[in-house]
């Protein structure tokens, strides 16, 4: 008994080290590890960041929590985060293209650049609608422009600084007038076209609920590609508005910060992205799968994408 007792013992703990991630073992967060989002709740950031919380905390056995710090698409949190101390508790969750066209349009006045963080990983490459009410008297870019024009103007929600750009590159090139409103993130957006107080506003998976109920209609897709849901519908580009955008969630710590502690939660990440629950989550969220360009990928991601907001945004 004595034997098979400590062969059960033996068996048990092969288990539970299969079933403990390798990257738990060499470091852990000396109290809680915080994901701080760059937008509001409710939008696909914040869904697919307390998901990736939640698995993460589950593999690893942290005390993984959530904050929203929204503001700037993204650039409000990542400003905060770039004053801190690199204690390795902190890390950051966003956008790439908000924080990229702010660097190209005001960075001498940010208190950060591509240089202040160390990069982790990233999780999905969102694809971006602008979307309107099903009854909206229109239904594509070049209608909306010719009803802004009959009208004067046209109510648009925003929730990031690159769709503020795409739209005013639409008014450069087309002569429409449009009353942008700010919104903290996609859920607010949906509720401002539902309710009433614009007519057309931009989703980066929020407005998938609406248009599988018929409630809402894809207008224009931002991206560079057209649409993989909307296949029909033509991109800003095609429509005359030599724009686009592809955002890519991404998260960054503290330049700085413990290498130790940076290759643990990056391999954290990394793992927590292949749960069935993420996958879905981000599928829900996106239409796509979850993608990871590591933590080298994420930082040339992000230098690349610099280079070319300077030459799509920049005035």
């Amino acid at each position: 008994m004595k034997l098979k007792s400590k062969l059960l013992a033996l068996g048990a703990s092969a288990l539970l080290a299969f079933a403990t991630p390798a990257f738990a073992e060499d470091w852990a967060p000396d109290g809680p590890l915080t994901i701080q989002i760059g937008f509001g709740a409710g939008g696909s950031t914040d869904t697919m960041g307390r998901v990736l919380a939640k698995v993460m905390k589950d593999n690893t056995g942290w005390n993984v929590i959530v904050e929203n710090k929204p503001g700037g698409g993204g650039v409000a949190m990542f400003t905060g985060l770039s004053q801190r101390p690199a204690t390795g508790n902190v890390v950051g969750m966003g956008v790439s293209i908000p924080v990229l066209v702010q660097l190209v349009n005001r960075g001498d006045q940010l208190p950060f650049d591509l240089e202040s963080f160390d990069y982790l990983g990233t999780v999905a490459k969102a694809e971006l609608a602008l979307v309107a009410s099903k009854d909206a008297p229109f239904d594509d870019l070049e209608g909306m422009v010719t009803y802004a024009k009959e009208q004067g103007t046209l109510p648009v929600a925003t929730m990031a600084p690159p769709q503020v750009l795409i739209m005013n590159q639409t008014k450069a090139a087309t002569g429409a007038e449009f009353n942008l409103v700010t919104a903290d993130g996609g859920a607010e957006v949906m509720k401002l076209i539902l309710g009433g107080q614009v007519l057309a506003g931009f989703g980066s998976g929020e407005q998938f609920p609406y248009l599988e109920s018929g409630d809402m209609k894809v207008i224009a897709g931002a991206n560079q590609t057209r649409l993989s849901f909307a296949p029909d519908v033509k991109t800003f580009i095609e429509s005359g508005v030599n724009a686009y955008v592809d955002p890519v969630f991404f998260l960054a710590m503290k330049a700085g910060t413990d290498p130790e502690a940076t290759k643990a939660i990056a391999s954290a990440i990394d793992a927590a992205i292949t749960a069935p629950e993420f996958v879905e989550i981000v599928q829900n969220a996106v239409k796509g799968a979850p993608v990871n360009m590591g933590a080298e990928g994420t930082k040339k991601m992000m230098v690349d994408g610099l280079a070319n907001a300077k030459v799509l945004f920049a005035k």
